[in-house]
């Protein structure tokens, strides 16, 4: 019996000759995983949560403004959230773990990104404080609405 010369093809080649299948796989692949990341870290444009709106003080009235035209387009209709910032109506914004001072500094210096997965908050110079002040009752007003509450702040 003749035996058939075996064509010995080494690791290399082998990994040469499936190279074209193999880029093409990694290109799909890391599209899916951008999207499903994309897809579950951006809110889109649609808010974070539902807000109950109160009637509003004066002060609150002025916020609401102010709001709309300095903070809605990242953190969504009456602090909602949206595609750019977290929703302010919600309980990791209380007044017992963010002031108010948090809240002005954070206009003022801007803010690291620290509870949410949206980047850091840009300085917003053209705040001035009696319009960060009306920002605040706002804020304050909705969240009282919605049932947050001052909880003393907690390191466990």
């Amino acid at each position: 019996m003749s035996k058939k010369p075996v064509k010995k093809i080494n690791f290399v080649e082998r990994i040469r000759e499936k190279l074209p299948a193999l880029l093409v796989l990694a290109v799909v692949v890391g599209g899916v995983l951008v999207f499903i990341y994309q897809s579950t870290n951006q809110a889109g444009s649609a808010a974070l949560v539902d807000v109950k709106v109160p009637a509003l003080s004066a002060i609150g009235t002025q916020g609401k403004t102010a709001f709309a035209k300095n903070c809605a387009q990242c953190h969504g209709d009456n602090a909602a959230g949206g595609q750019g910032g977290p929703p302010l109506i919600h309980k990791i914004y209380n007044p017992g773990h963010h002031a108010d001072g948090a809240f002005w500094l954070a206009m003022q210096r801007g803010v690291s990104q620290h509870h949410w997965r949206f980047g850091n908050m840009p300085p917003q110079p053209q705040v001035g404080e009696d319009v960060a002040k009306a920002i605040i009752a706002y804020v304050r007003e909705l969240q009282a609405a919605n049932g947050i509450s001052y909880q003393p702040h907690r390191m466990n």
